[in-house]
């Protein structure tokens, strides 16, 4: 392959772009493909409403009870004369598989039902449950009675008084253990307001520990479509639990079964989780990422919770993730039935260390200091891991004091950018209800890769001064505010330009790992009840993976990144960019060469819920030129057969 790629370079000099551009095929070279990665972080939609497959909200009872009525959040309580309690600690279900003095309050509950008279009905119900017809769900029902009852599950209309399906459990009293039943029901009617109602009639006390429904064609815990649309961008890399939320996560827990794992409550800040009153409910576990990494090609990269969880327990993990039968923690993860390590190389010290909102040492000495130790303790188990030190980078102070003094063991810096500036920082709102607004908030964005651009440049300058030879981490990176909008296609003229960015100059920065925060519910794959679909960001990934496993060409005076070109197996794919506001753009390829794909992805829609359309791309062919006009505010991906 490697003589074939010779052969046609020598065929092949240049491309000439009629902007003064030029492509060196000489020049074809690896990169890193951790470029194309993406963050998995438990915060928002991505996980609870997005990736996950449960379709029951606080279905483990976390938090305080509604005023008066006792109900926990998000549930209603059925019939009159009925006395609901929460019940704290004590007598719950869920729980935490080890506290190491993380205490958070509230996360274990339970809920209580008395039915005060017989023969009236009680229980406990939700809405807004999005039914499909035919589709089959499986049920679980985590209970607790002092004497037999029915009970009976019930899909119904919000008003109930249409029944869709009926299940029926026989529940008898076991002492102080909780009954777990498993069953399946389908509707005969698609309604996206339905409602799930668990009643019982008898004159007696019925306990909830945990409620589970699910697709039953879920892939581990989480939405087939879903997996499907991340599959369709190609991330080839995932950075999980977090984020901010690694700060809060329990490795341990996942060991649990999935409806006993107790909630986790955002610690410092409700944006963890805002959609689910501040909880996080632990769908998803070490094994059920693992088996995702695997089902869309991604390479792991895990974040440990530096902050609470203790170096031993931080190489305990480790050596879940990569031990044999010989280590502790490698049996148990082979007697959970994964025989074969997961093999897990790269994992972060921690998250935005150092910031007022994470916990843990905020100067840059203190938190090489407790880094150290969890870089030891996990080295001594992995010696080839991959480790990442966190910090507020680019800092020249964190550089000298931090990034330098863990290089050794941690050669790879996290960097975080969230853009654009004036929106961040409300010197500007975006605004899109005049031409003139549509303009300047489009520039804005679109333009903001430039900052971008510098702060990956000064990163690389500080890093250069410690005299280590340390790598940039772009491990989160996203329009600010993005999680909390609908993206529209200017921001996917903004990703295209990143994309071409990180493509064009990683190997100059030396930024081998960048992260894109977050595709799931957060800016690349929308998230409806029963569907999901890519954004005019996701587009842009879906388009650009097609970069992936080929060589990356050097490209001269393209400074406003408006090209990247790679080379496999005698393609030569280029995507191209017009980022121009109002004006079309010309290109002319100096190539002999036939065009097996020209597509176009464009829209006179630049404001919130627009999307690429996509089209044939008109190019004309001649001996040795292709040329194509791109239009305003669009992107072009061309796949040439070279001759």
């Amino acid at each position: 392959m490697h003589r074939r790629l010779l052969l046609l370079c020598a065929l092949i000099i240049s491309l000439n772009i009629s902007t003064a551009q030029t492509i060196d095929l000489n020049s074809a070279t690896d990169y890193s493909p951790y470029i194309f990665g993406h963050n998995l972080e438990h915060t928002r939609a991505a996980v609870n409403g997005g990736l996950s497959a449960q379709m029951l909200k606080n279905r483990k009872f976390a938090g305080k009870p509604s005023r008066n009525e006792g109900v926990a959040s998000k549930w209603f309580g059925i019939g009159e004369k009925v006395f609901f309690t929460k019940e704290d600690f004590d007598d719950v279900y869920v729980r935490h598989l080890h506290l190491h003095n993380m205490h958070r309050w509230n996360e274990l509950g339970s809920q209580a039902i008395q039915n005060l008279k017989g023969g009236n009905t009680a229980g406990l119900g939700q809405y807004e449950i999005a039914l499909q017809k035919g589709k089959e769900y499986t049920l679980r029902t985590v209970t607790r009675v002092n004497m037999p009852i029915k009970l009976n599950v019930e899909f119904t209309n919000r008003k109930g008084d249409k029944v869709y399906a009926r299940h029926t459990l026989s529940l008898s009293p076991s002492g102080k253990e909780w009954e777990i039943c498993e069953f399946s029901m389908k509707s005969p009617a698609d309604d996206n307001d339905a409602a799930i109602r668990y009643t019982f009639t008898e004159q007696t006390t019925l306990k909830f520990g945990a409620l589970s429904m699910m697709p039953s064609d879920n892939f581990h815990g989480m939405r087939k479509d879903v997996v499907a649309n991340l599959k369709a961008i190609r991330p080839r890399l995932l950075r999980w639990p977090g984020g901010n939320f690694a700060g809060e996560y329990r490795w341990k827990d996942g060991l649990l079964p999935v409806d006993e794992r107790a909630p986790l409550g955002a610690a410092t800040e409700i944006e963890t989780q805002p959609y689910t009153d501040g909880y996080d409910y632990h769908e998803i576990n070490t094994d059920d990422f693992i088996a995702l990494c695997r089902e869309v090609g991604a390479e792991p990269m895990l974040t440990i919770n530096a902050a609470w969880c203790t170096p031993e327990e931080c190489a305990e993990w480790v050596e879940y993730c990569n031990g044999d039968e010989t280590t502790e923690y490698g049996k148990i993860r082979i007697e959970r039935g994964f025989k074969e390590p997961f093999n897990v190389k790269l994992w972060s010290l921690g998250n935005e260390m150092g910031y007022s909102h994470m916990e843990g040492p905020k100067g840059p000495e203190g938190y090489a200091a407790m880094a150290e130790k969890h870089a030891d303790a996990m080295l001594k188990v992995s010696p080839d891991l991959k480790l990442c030190s966190s910090g507020p980078y680019p800092n020249d102070d964190w550089a000298k004091k931090s990034a330098a003094a863990l290089a050794d063991k941690a050669p790879y810096v996290s960097l975080h950018r969230y853009s654009p500036d004036y929106a961040a920082n409300n010197r500007g709102l975006i605004r899109y209800t005049t031409p003139e607004e549509i303009k300047t908030t489009y520039n804005k964005t679109v333009n903001s890769l430039t900052v971008n651009v510098n702060i990956a440049q000064h990163m690389r300058k500080s890093l250069d001064a410690t005299g280590k030879n340390l790598m940039i981490s772009f491990d989160e990176w996203n329009q600010w505010y993005a999680w909390y909008r609908p993206s529209c296609v200017t921001e996917g003229i903004f990703t295209a330009r990143m994309l071409h960015f990180f493509l064009n100059d990683s190997n100059p920065l030396n930024m081998p790992i960048v992260c894109y925060f977050q595709p799931v519910g957060e800016g690349a794959i929308m998230i409806e009840p029963t569907s999901s679909h890519l954004s005019a960001n996701g587009q842009m990934f879906a388009a650009m993976a097609t970069h992936q496993d080929g060589k990356l060409c050097k490209i001269e005076n393209n400074e406003d990144y408006s090209t990247a070109a790679t080379i496999k197996d005698g393609i030569l794919t280029i995507t191209l960019i017009n980022a121009a506001y109002d004006t079309p753009r010309d290109f002319d390829f100096a190539i002999n060469g036939k065009i097996k794909v020209a597509k176009l992805y464009s829209s006179d829609d630049l404001t919130p819920y627009s999307y690429f359309e996509e089209s044939k791309l008109k190019a004309s062919a001649t001996k040795d030129h292709i040329k194509t006009t791109l239009p305003p505010h669009s992107v072009a991906l061309l796949r040439i057969e070279l001759k």
